[in-house]
Parts: C-alpha cells; structure tokens; sequence
C-alpha cells in the first residue's frame, strides 16, 4: 500500500476498539484525512500524546480502503497543553478546529491556505499577543473567504457602490447601500463595520484598539455568516469564552497575517 508523509495538525479523535483511535487531520499537501492509530491508548504508547486536538505533528500514514492507518508521529509543536491551561484560549481554539473540519468537506482534497491559516492562528492563541476572542473571528471570516465566501465590508455586496454603508445583510453577503438593502438587514455601528473589516485584512492596530462593545456586535454578526453559509452553527461557539484581557497594545503588531502565506 503507497505510504506518505506530511505534515498536519489534529482536528479530533474517535475512540476505537479497545486500545485505538480515529484521528482526523488536516494536512499540508493531502488535505483533510482520517487515520487509525493503533495502540495509541495504551499507557505504553509513545506516540498517544503526540495525537491530541491542536498539536501540530509530522506524521507518516499508509492508505487504506476507507482509512488510513498511522506509523510515525514526530512532534512539531505541542499546542494542546498549553491551550488547555486557558479556557479562553481553548474554546476559541476548539472552534477553529471544528471550522476547518467543516471547511474541508472533502476527504483527500488539498487545502494549503487553510491549513497555513489554522497553523498560524494556532500559534497567535498560544503567544496570546492578541485577545482569543479576535483571533478567533479574524480567523473565521479569514477561513470563509478561502472557501469562497468573503464579506464585503466596504462596497456594497450587491451593486458594488462604493462605501461606508451602514446596513449589513448576511444573505446578500456583506454591507449594503440605501437602494440595495432588503428587509431585515442588520444596522451595525460604524466602529463595528471597521472592525470587521480589520479582522478580514489583519489590521491588529485597529482591531486591538476596538472596544467590548463592537467586539460583541461583531462576533455575533460574524457567527450569523458562518452559520448562514454552513447551514448549521458550530457545536463549540457557544462556549467560547470571550471575557479574558485583553493583551497589551504594545504587543507585536505584525498579525499572524502574515504566516498564512
């Protein structure tokens, strides 16, 4: 059976059998793949702590029928201790896995943007050089743009009139003008729509300077897009806790932004 090696990062695991385990995970060059761990539960194992949910690994697997089966785990970067000490930090990071598991719909399928923008938002929760709750919806509506789904936030989403506009519609795919805005549509505060707009371009000076209550405004209009284009909310959003500090100003500005490329 052809063997391969890649490097992934781990979306979820399945108990199976006795002593094994299903792991789900997003690799670099071969996209989403599920593989069977064998022995991985045992108190022997020396590779069972390497496959846990945020832990970016170098893994060789050898395809199967249905699943693949794994033989060699090299650790790259352990993430999953240190986002379980933070609770904020963990539930923000619970639902970027469950977002790129259901962004990737197709087993087998490359996806490298999504996979680089997983890693690198993996990476800011664990320097927090920004507060969880924005790194997690700059990397929601980051994640949704690469599926083909980018908001507009500055023209309007239908006629292309240039902005601002103050009306927000999710079925028509972003802010709206006066002419073209439906019934229902959402009427967000300036700084909200800024901020939003921030998040989608990694434009930390200005996200990092926003206050709680546009923070608020604009998580909830960004969950609404998700599910709109899902069809289904994620499990894990609600429990996201976005009540922790917010880290200094004076933190580095460059954005992980930047390592998705």
């Amino acid at each position: 059976m052809p063997v391969y090696r890649d490097e992934a990062i781990v979306l979820r695991t399945q108990k199976l059998g006795e002593a094994d385990r299903i792991v789900t995970l997003l690799t670099r060059r071969h996209g989403r793949v599920r593989g069977v761990a064998r022995g991985v539960r045992k108190t022997t194992s020396r590779i069972g702590a390497r496959l846990e949910p945020f832990n970016h690994v170098d893994v060789q697997l050898y395809e199967g029928r249905s699943l693949d089966t794994v033989t060699q785990v090299e650790s790259l970067e352990a993430h999953g201790a240190q986002l379980s000490a933070d609770y904020g930090r963990y539930t923000a990071g619970t639902a970027m896995l469950e977002t790129a598991e259901r962004l990737t719909p197709e087993e087998r399928e490359p996806s490298l943007p999504q996979y680089a923008l997983l890693v690198a938002a993996l990476r800011s929760l664990v320097t927090a050089e920004h507060d969880s709750g924005l790194v997690l919806d700059a990397y929601l509506l980051r994640s949704l743009a690469i599926a083909g789904w980018s908001p507009s936030f500055a023209d309007c989403a239908r006629c292309g009139a240039p902005g601002p506009h103050r009306a927000f519609s999710i079925p028509s795919g972003g802010v709206v003008c006066a002419t073209c805005r439906p019934p229902g549509a959402a009427a967000p505060a300036e700084p909200t729509v800024l901020l939003l707009g921030a998040l989608l371009s990694g434009d930390w000076v200005i996200a990092d300077a926003s206050e709680e209550r546009e923070r608020r405004e604009a998580s909830g209009l960004i969950a609404a897009f998700l599910q709109w284009h899902l069809e289904r909310g994620l499990r894990s959003l609600p429990l996201v806790d976005r009540s922790g500090p917010t880290p200094s100003r004076e933190s580095n500005r460059a954005g992980w932004a930047h390592g998705t490329t």
